[in-house]
């Protein structure tokens, strides 16, 4: 039998992330302060973009043809879609020596060193790159991989198989995905993550950092002496691996991105648009680009014009999508922003994403450390959106942040000295008509970043 083998085209549709993709989702999650430094980047690095003047479309002049044919649109229709002379082939591979200008190196930088030295197809080092722009202040995983592997259309075997390989990078720890799973991989690097180990990171964390290690020994069936012993090694490990390193957070100015006013009772959204400059394109390289005269500079011009439209899309694409959220947001939480906090509903990154027709995870990175301030005050937009809790006693569901209010006010008139436990409160809201969980107060309450009753007492 003769066995053979032939080959035959496959047609495939696949979703890849260009670069300018990739910037404009950059540019979308930044935080205003972060957008006016890479503004005040990209004016220094490309010449072709430039702040309009303030006198600019001042004069009431109508636009001439001339003018109409210097418009960045149709500059990218006649300029850069025209194929590039044929001499420039030979001289594309110099090098440019604005390339070997230093910068204040991050983390971000130093895993992108590590990535060049693994030897991996270029399918997997994408999605390794894609995930190292995703990490953390922290230093941790920003988004699941089961978002990850939908955004880039990629199988999730691979996508966990990405991460792996990212997560054997140092600093060890980083792109973990919670605080758990950052403190196994420290250990499992130490070669110290037993079963004991394991059980202790899972479900003795709040007793380790209570010092409660006869508890720890009770629990795990262990000696109190090695249950210490184990208590010891988890303090020493780093519960958040970017620490030491530039994140771009240390200048931790709060800007908003809009105002809500009330106005007659009608809510209106004033974008913070004083805070960016007004771009344009510089017109003086336009006839540098139609005289082709020496083809490197063609092409170097062509390529900064490319950037400078696809920089300028990205802010305004930012500037609509935010604008949208923050309609659909006063559409659902009218009343929060006239009558004050205990009047958020529940509202979710889906309920938005819906709505406006936009995936998840643009709404995700579109809220992200981005504020703004309300007739009452400034606040992080991401503070808005809160799950909601069924209640039997009301109509529909009532916001997880009322309940954390309700919470903070039963913590703060206790007895100190008698502190309630989780299992009191429980009971104060059910006689209050919240119908929720010991679990869930314990829940709410670390995400307030209240101690338990235990760490509340004051001893007299």
């Amino acid at each position: 039998m003769e066995l053979k083998i032939t080959q035959s085209p496959v047609q495939q549709q696949k979703l890849v992330l260009t670069p300018e993709m990739q910037q404009s989702l950059k540019i979308l999650q930044m935080p205003l302060f972060e957008l006016q430094q890479d503004i005040a980047r990209e004016l220094d690095e490309n010449p072709l973009l430039e702040v309009s003047p303030e006198e600019e479309n001042e004069e009431g002049q109508e636009i001439s043809g001339e003018k109409e044919d210097l418009l960045p649109e149709r500059l990218i229709h006649d300029i850069v879609n025209q194929n590039e002379p044929a001499e420039f082939e030979d001289s594309r591979e110099r090098m440019d020596p604005l390339d070997f200008v230093s910068a204040k190196a991050t983390l971000k930088d130093y895993l992108m060193e590590q990535l060049l030295s693994l030897h991996e197809p270029q399918s997997i080092l994408s999605i390794c790159r894609y995930m190292i722009e995703n990490i953390d202040e922290k230093g941790y995983l920003g988004c699941p991989v089961e978002e990850l592997a939908m955004e880039l259309k990629m199988p999730l075997d691979r996508i966990n198989y990405a991460l792996t390989l990212v997560q054997d990078f140092e600093p060890v720890g980083v792109a973990a995905r919670d605080l758990k799973e950052c403190l196994k991989i420290q250990l499992r690097k130490r070669l110290a993550l037993d079963e004991t180990m394991d059980r202790i990171v899972d479900e003795c964390l709040e007793l380790v950092a209570g010092n409660k290690v006869r508890e720890i020994a009770r629990r795990l069936n262990v000696e109190v002496e090695k249950a210490g012993q184990y208590c010891q090694m988890i303090k020493t490990l780093e519960p958040k691996p970017a620490r030491g390193f530039y994140t771009g957070g240390s200048e931790n100015y709060i800007i908003p991105e809009a105002y809500i006013v009330r106005n007659n009772d009608q809510l209106f959204i004033l974008m913070n648009e004083s805070m960016l400059p007004q771009l344009t394109v510089n017109r003086n390289y336009v006839d540098i680009l139609r005289k082709q005269e020496d083809p490197e500079a063609f092409h170097y011009i062509k390529t900064k014009l490319n950037s400078a439209l696809y920089f300028m899309k990205g802010i305004e694409h930012r500037k609509k999508t935010i604008f949208g959220i923050l309609e659909k947001i006063i559409e659902l939480q009218s009343e929060y922003f006239r009558k004050g906090e205990s009047y958020l509903r529940p509202m979710t990154i889906a309920d938005i994403a819906a709505s406006l027709h936009l995936h998840e995870s643009t709404i995700s990175r579109a809220i992200r450390d981005k504020y703004i301030c309300t007739p009452f005050k400034t606040i992080q937009l991401k503070d808005l959106f809160t799950g909601g809790i069924s209640q039997a006693q009301t109509e529909g569901n009532i916001s997880s942040n009322l309940v954390k209010l309700e919470i903070g006010k039963i913590i703060t008139h206790e007895d100190k000295t008698r502190p309630l436990s989780d299992q009191d409160i429980c009971e104060v809201l059910k006689n209050m008509k919240f119908e929720i969980s010991r679990r869930t107060v314990a829940k709410y309450r670390e995400e307030m970043e209240i101690g338990s009753s235990g760490r509340r007492k004051i001893f007299l």
